[in-house]
């Protein structure tokens, strides 16, 4: 009987323990199902509450700019529009854009192109003494391309000043190179340049060189060492730590170990950075050039002053040319340092534009 009972008890145990792990997996599925619905839930409040705080903003920010004056006319918009973009009715009755006034000024107010340097170079026959006139005399390499080309120049002198204390600054910055805390003094400095836009340096160094190119090609020189030191900075940071080591157990001086362990990894990436850095500084001196440092900016506000909208949209697309040509030149010197692209002519990059960014929209 004893073990009958036993038997039974036993049997009546297994089967609980069967039950109650039948029962168990389906109430947790049911828990953790919950607890998926409320996660997904508090995530839509949360959305819900920063799209409602991003409106919000935004119409303050809106209030701010008097964007919701009501005394905004858009009639006087409209009529703006014709002052930048002249419309010339073909035969009396088809509208086209009136390109030609645009040509006109570009060409009388020598925005791309100063037909007087420019005649010392072309001309037939060539002449051997105005061509070494050219080249040694007036130094015409920049100023050919007429108030471009001083634009042009600002950026290039603010590019090429500024790298080599970027480049002393950025790797002195480095905590791989200097130890923390000396190496904030080079951060610091960087950081209180960057701090300071290019257009404040040039206001600042306008009592010491006078107004004009000098004191902007200065200012872009300093913005040169803040941002480009930063970015030098960062691609140090993340170089391999391999060829480092390799060159310790060898017993390589601290030196070295800089140039030839860290500063070979990144050869390439301080030059495509140097290049981007190029492309702002040429932007940056049409920006200077507004307050009178000379260029396209100082033609641009100029003609911003005496309301003539037709001209200010000439010298907007003198400044379109001027950039679009910097960016199509550093992207070609880019490119060549990348060995896994394909190398291409600047007149590939221009006539295949179209078809590159009908693939690019197509994938």
């Amino acid at each position: 009987m004893t073990t009958d009972t036993t038997e039974s008890d036993g049997a009546r145990g297994s089967a609980g323990v069967g039950t109650d792990s039948a029962t168990d997996p389906p109430n947790r599925i049911t828990e953790q199902f919950e607890n998926i619905k409320q996660t997904r839930r508090r995530r839509a409040l949360g959305w819900l509450g920063l799209f409602v705080f991003l409106a919000f903003t935004t119409l303050q920010a809106f209030a701010a700019t008097e964007l919701l004056n009501p005394d905004a006319r858009l009639e006087t918009f409209r009529e703006s529009l014709v002052g930048f973009f002249p419309i010339t009715d073909y035969f009396g009755v088809i509208p086209f854009l009136d390109v030609g006034r645009y040509l006109e000024f570009i060409r009388e107010g020598g925005l791309l192109y100063d037909p007087e340097i420019g005649g010392l170079l072309f001309q037939f026959p060539p002449n051997p003494a105005d061509i070494y006139a050219f080249f040694f005399l007036e130094l015409g390499i920049f100023q050919i391309f007429g108030e471009a080309g001083i634009t042009l120049a600002m950026g290039f002198v603010g590019t090429i000043l500024g790298f080599p204390f970027a480049l002393v600054f950025g790797t002195l910055g480095s905590e791989r190179v200097t130890p923390f805390p000396f190496n904030f003094i080079f951060r610091g400095t960087m950081s209180f340049i960057r701090a300071v836009p290019a257009i404040i340096w040039t206001l600042i160094f306008i009592p010491f060189l006078g107004l004009g190119p000098s004191s902007a090609a200065i200012a872009i020189a300093f913005d040169t060492i803040g941002n480009l030191g930063r970015l030098f900075v960062d691609e140090l940071e993340e170089i391999e730590d391999g060829p480092i080591e390799a060159m310790r157990t060898t017993g390589a001086s601290k030196p070295q170990i800089v140039f030839f362990g860290m500063l070979s990894q990144v050869r390439t990436a301080f030059i495509a950075w140097t290049l981007y850095i190029f492309e702002i500084n040429v932007r940056i001196g049409v920006t200077v050039g507004v307050i009178g440092a000379g260029g396209l900016g100082y033609v641009l506000a100029s003609q911003q002053n005496l309301l003539r909208f037709t001209n200010m949209m000439a010298t907007l697309l003198a400044i379109f040319l001027l950039i679009i040509s910097v960016e199509l030149f550093s992207q070609r010197l880019r490119s060549r340092l990348r060995s896994d692209d394909v190398e291409m002519s600047i007149w590939e990059l221009i006539t295949g534009f179209p078809r590159r960014m009908a693939d690019s929209m197509l994938k």
